[in-house]
């Protein structure tokens, strides 16, 4: 997110010149953090959930479908990538339109 953000700079320069406030740019960019990391979470549950008859052996006191574990690992992704997310979007928000600008 982070390069994503520094790549996007002008065109948060840009937004922010025409009046875009700071809320409106850190909502775009968490929004786009989001869709991500959903996107990634269903995957990869998706994947791990394919993948736990070849890892049976490998488990030991846990079930291979069990949906606690799912949970607790799918929200300490999501909450890993939040902050992930978060800390660049908040940079986002306090680029100076002019620099921005100015910036090749």
């Amino acid at each position: 997110m982070s390069y994503s953000v520094s790549q996007r700079t002008r065109e948060i320069g840009i937004r922010m010149a025409m009046g875009a406030d700071r809320r409106h740019v850190l909502g775009m960019v968490l929004r786009r953090g989001s869709l991500l990391t959903v996107a990634g979470v269903l995957l990869g549950a998706g994947s791990a959930l394919a993948l736990t008859r070849l890892m049976v052996g490998l488990l030991y006191g846990v079930r291979p479908t069990d949906a606690p574990t799912f949970l607790l690992v799918s929200l300490a992704v999501i909450v890993a990538a939040m902050v992930a997310t978060y800390i660049p979007s908040n940079r986002a928000t306090k680029v100076d339109p002019t620099v921005a600008l100015k910036c090749e």
